[in-house]
């Protein structure tokens, strides 16, 4: 089954197109480390032949700490984006987590998302579907796959059927996520692109008491059964040095392994014949 195509600047998810990415690092750490990253990415990505779209947090407002670093804020952080827009020439996705947030960063990024734990937060979907920007939705640990047609509904009642829909896992007990990758065909089904989150998927929430904990060994495992299922994108949180990072450092996956990856994926694909 196609999906719509949904453009998120040059980019286009869906529809006949092939597999793209989302990636970059969990929080804005600075700007000259995130376009760094930035050009990494795209080099890489170029090389291997799949679509690219930056994704960085300007605040990453649910931590685990009070004391947990959330990034350099919505003024600072929509300047960095810009910038590295500008300089590399990506399409960028950002979070987006109170109305107030929502127009300042559609003047900047080519994507807005929703996290997961906002997915059913009426008022902000309907300020990111009025934006006229592409809006992906991060589906809730606590939602199943059934119930994104509620999600879906809001988004679109303004009029921007410019949606994705991303997998991120389901709780499992506590500090602990697991992926049905039944959802993935079952909301794609709704006709807007799915997008699998390979990093977050693997998160412990909490579990390391202060942070969330994580299982990024099992990243490659999760990526290649999300695109023989039939994912429109990959998400996944990238980093230079992950066990260094000031967030979601154990999910997280190491730059210098990605390019190997995304090989593997695209191999995937071709082996299915594509969309």
């Amino acid at each position: 089954m196609l999906t719509r195509e949904v453009p998120v600047g040059p980019v286009r998810i869906g529809g006949n197109n092939p597999l793209a990415l989302i990636a970059g690092p969990c929080v804005i750490e600075g700007e000259e480390s995130l376009i760094e990253v930035a050009e990494q990415l795209l080099e890489i990505c170029t090389k291997v032949g799949i679509p690219l779209v930056l994704k960085s947090s300007y605040d990453k407002a649910n931590r685990t700490s009070l004391k947990s670093f959330r990034g350099p804020g919505i003024e600072r952080g929509l300047e960095i984006l810009r910038r590295v827009k500008e300089k590399t020439g990506l399409p960028v996705l950002t979070d987006v987590h109170e109305v107030a947030q929502v127009a300042p960063a559609a003047e900047v990024v080519d994507a807005l998302q929703i996290p997961a734990f906002l997915c059913r937060q009426t008022d902000l979907l309907l300020a990111a579907g009025h934006s006229g920007r592409a809006v992906n939705v991060k589906k809730g640990q606590f939602l199943s796959p059934g119930e994104i047609p509620r999600v879906v509904e809001k988004v679109v009642s303004t009029g921007n059927h410019r949606l994705l829909i991303t997998e991120r896992g389901t709780s499992f007990g506590y500090n602990n996520l697991v992926v049905d990758m039944r959802a993935l065909p079952i909301m794609r089904a709704l006709g807007y692109p799915v997008v699998f989150d390979a990093t977050h998927s693997l998160q412990l929430p909490g579990g390391a008491g202060v942070a969330s904990g994580g299982l990024r060994e099992y990243v490659p495992h999760l990526a290649r059964a999300a695109v023989a299922a039939g994912c429109d994108a990959i998400f996944m949180e990238v980093h230079p040095e992950p066990d260094r990072a000031p967030s979601d450092g154990p999910t997280m996956w190491p730059l210098r392994e990605l390019e190997s990856l995304l090989e593997q994926l695209k191999r995937i694909e071709a082996a299915l014949g594509g969309r």
